[in-house]
């Protein structure tokens, strides 16, 4: 399956997980956002927000073909 992911702050990578266009990621059935970041090379530990399709989830929440995937980090000054 495939899906489309975006990196916030910290988390951005170019090569791995951006922010401006997404990042493709192909995964197999039945993978958590947790396996997704994993394979993007981003800590799981190190991600404070979660959303997929644009609504809040967790960690542990199965993924799709054709979900949208955001992750972001915890900032601080708001």
């Amino acid at each position: 399956m495939k899906i489309n992911v975006k990196c916030f702050s910290t988390l951005v990578n170019p090569e791995t997980c951006d922010f401006s266009g997404g990042t493709s990621l192909e995964l197999t059935e039945g993978q958590t956002v947790a396996d997704a970041a994993r394979t993007l090379g981003v800590d799981p530990g190190d991600v404070k927000l979660v959303f997929v399709n644009h609504r809040h989830a967790g960690m542990e929440t199965r993924l799709a073909d054709g979900d949208t995937l955001g992750l972001a980090p915890a900032v601080g000054g708001m």
